[in-house]
């Protein structure tokens, strides 16, 4: 059974964050939640454990802590600010 690596290994952190909200510029609502899904989509076919992918559905949501991260807070989800202009 695989388990959910929860580890930082993303490089260049902030330039995909730039990517991703660039990706999203000129999209209707709709639109940008129909990429996000099929970005998730490609990423969990990527992946291809569904042991792991439903531990991410439970870490995501907020129902299970990953191991060894005990004590530390959890991200708090935040507006996408582009969904507004």
């Amino acid at each position: 059974m695989s388990m959910l690596d929860t580890q930082p290994h993303l490089q260049a952190c902030d330039d995909f964050y730039e990517a991703l909200i660039a990706s999203h510029h000129g999209l209707t609502p709709p639109e940008s939640h129909a990429m996000n899904a099929r970005l998730i989509l490609l990423l969990a076919n990527h992946i291809g454990d569904q042991a792991t992918l439903l531990q991410a559905l439970q870490c995501a949501r907020g129902t299970q802590v990953p191991a060894g991260t005990a004590g530390i807070a959890p991200v708090t989800p935040v507006a996408p600010v582009h969904a507004a202009a």
